[in-house]
């Protein structure tokens, strides 16, 4: 039986592996396309792939498993859960593989895209531009079609030019952004607050009115500190939820 193949990642040693190839696997199992097999390689092949320990692997399958991504079952092996609920939180702990994770797993419709002058709200991220590409899109749980959040990406036009609208359905903008257009992402800030549904994202995510609704707004930046996307994310207040994990070193 031909086996599910991860995407690779470049593990950072300040963060616990197991937590990054977990993380790395989660997003790869969201975003698999609908033919893709449901059975992963081996432990140790995938230990293998990604350069740990298989007690490091063991861990982080562990971490799928009881996310409820994964079935492990004995002598017949590992299998991606094709009915798993994707809403789980997710605890972030700093890697952009934890970022990609967390966009993942949602039927995702492209609402429009289009240039743009920079948001005056945005314009502290941008200083050299006069406009900015953007793109809107629409995510729903697989399982149910229920709409959960709607995002916009403000992107640098350069980069932009690169982007195929069809890897935008399949991938979150951080995949498409690092893995295919070949940006060199160098860190994300991430800040989310509560705020009430506007009339746009109550329509949106068929929510009533001033209901409650997390809104997370990302930067991505290059290793100059130049920002190359803006995400403003409005997920439903009742269906996410963000878990921060501070560890000693």
């Amino acid at each position: 039986m031909t086996s599910f193949a991860p995407d690779s990642i470049v593990l950072n040693r300040k963060l616990p592996l197991w937590y990054q190839v977990s993380q790395s696997l989660r997003a790869s199992i969201l975003g698999r396309a609908p033919g893709d097999p449901l059975r992963l390689p081996t432990e140790e092949q995938l230990a293998g792939h990604y350069g740990v320990s298989v007690l490091t692997m063991r861990q982080a399958l562990k971490e799928l498993e009881d996310e409820g991504l994964i079935t492990r079952h004995r002598r017949r092996g590992t299998f991606i859960e094709p009915s798993a609920q994707r809403g789980a939180p997710v605890r972030l702990l700093g890697s952009v593989d934890a970022i990609v994770a967390q966009q993942s797993g949602m039927t995702t419709e492209l609402l429009d895209h289009g240039g743009r002058p920079v948001p005056g709200e945005l314009a502290e991220h941008f200083p050299d531009l006069v406009e900015v590409a953007t793109y809107h899109r629409l995510r729903s749980d697989e399982k149910t079609g229920e709409p959960t959040n709607h995002a916009r990406n403000y992107v640098r036009p350069e980069l932009a030019e690169r982007i195929d609208l069809d890897d935008l359905v399949r991938w979150p903008m951080t995949k498409v952004l690092r893995d295919v257009v070949g940006a060199d992402i160098s860190r994300i800030t991430d800040t989310v607050e509560a705020r009430l549904a506007d009339p746009e994202t109550a329509q949106l995510l068929q929510v009533p009115l001033l209901s409650p609704i997390l809104h997370y707004t990302g930067v991505t930046y290059d290793a100059d500190g130049r920002a190359l996307d803006v995400a403003v994310i409005h997920y439903r207040g009742d269906r996410f939820s963000f878990t921060v994990t501070l560890e000693a070193t």
